[in-house]
């Protein structure tokens, strides 16, 4: 029986290939934001809080293309190939995952940063006084 279902872990090779398809989009992104904050520099009427934004903005596309990289390779290495222990172990720490739990844990820790890198774009990209329902998304 289980011999029957064994095959049908390599679909999860489409999330994984899914999510590598997005860290290569994210990172592309995290580029381009960079690329504009870069031509904002050169730019005489750009303002400081706008090239903040477009960095603050970069680092979050990368920050969610380096979790999307590891997502591809926990679901990949983790649930649908083996690899020996000699070389699991050759690994950096990063790339141990042990199972759903501990992916469900970084996604929870991913979205943290997220809202707090989100938060601090949207307090540099105000020019004026933000209102007190801003305070919703910290809280």
């Amino acid at each position: 029986m289980v011999g029957l279902f064994l095959p049908l872990r390599y679909l999860l090779l489409i999330a994984s290939l899914g999510a590598l398809i997005g860290a290569v989009l994210m990172l592309a992104l995290g580029g381009a934001e960079l690329f504009e904050a870069s031509h904002a520099l050169l730019d005489p009427g750009a303002t400081v809080r706008g090239i903040t934004a477009s960095i603050l903005g970069a680092t979050d596309a990368f920050l969610f293309g380096i979790v999307l990289v590891i997502f591809a390779y926990a679901v990949a290495f983790g649930f649908v190939f083996d690899i020996p222990p000699a070389t699991r172990e050759r690994l950096p720490a990063w790339m141990h995952v042990e199972g759903v739990g501990e992916l469900k844990h970084t996604l929870v820790e991913v979205i943290l940063v997220y809202l707090v890198v989100d938060f601090a774009t949207d307090i540099a990209e105000e020019e004026s006084h933000l209102p007190w329902e801003a305070l919703v998304m910290p809280i």
